[in-house]
């Protein structure tokens, strides 16, 4: 996968990842999943239809679709990212988690500094990759889905008992508190 790259395809499915700042479990010790609902639906309103998703303890991996009146998927996902780091930083700043908070704190490059960014919740850029088929595009899926209970992660019994991902929308047909959409049907 690509970093700091544009990617201009619209009407085009992507493969999204992005990462914590020094591969933290911000997300997890923050309990992210609870604003993931309002994140998405900010995701939807601005032209990014989310087919499947999971949220690791210090990554998100994302199956978007670019739809014709979005202003590009760089912009709404580097903006949606300074969002969820915004509400990483209240969270850990409610739980007095400080040493964290320095940590990030240390890794603000300069120029950003002088800028006012005061903590780097994740890694500069973002992956993602244009898929072009629906075979890649199960593909995405099938890995995403498998994740959480793959190599050293071991965070549910089976992909499908995992509880931030989008496996029990496709594997059981379930609904899903994030505004979800089948691939097939974009």
């Amino acid at each position: 996968m690509s970093t700091h790259t544009i990617h201009e395809a619209k009407q085009s499915f992507y493969f999204v990842t992005f990462t914590c700042h020094k591969w933290l479990p911000l997300l997890e010790k923050t309990k992210i999943h609870e604003y993931l609902p309002c994140w998405t639906e900010q995701l939807v309103k601005r032209g990014i239809a989310l087919s499947g998703y999971v949220l690791m303890p210090n990554h998100l991996h994302l199956l978007v679709f670019v739809q014709p009146e979005c202003q590009g998927l760089n912009k709404v996902i580097g903006e949606s990212k300074r969002f969820m780091a915004y509400e990483i930083v209240k969270r850990l700043k409610e739980r007095n988690e400080l040493e964290l908070l320095h940590q990030l704190s240390l890794g603000v490059q300069l120029e950003e500094a002088k800028k006012g960014k005061k903590h780097q919740v994740f890694r500069l850029s973002f992956d993602a990759k244009e898929l072009s088929s629906d075979e890649e595009v199960e593909r995405v899926l099938d890995y995403i889905h498998h994740n959480p209970v793959s190599g050293k992660w071991n965070l549910a019994a089976d992909f499908v008992s995992y509880p931030y991902s989008s496996a029990r929308y496709y594997e059981l047909g379930e609904s899903s508190a994030l505004l979800l959409r089948h691939y097939k049907e974009i």
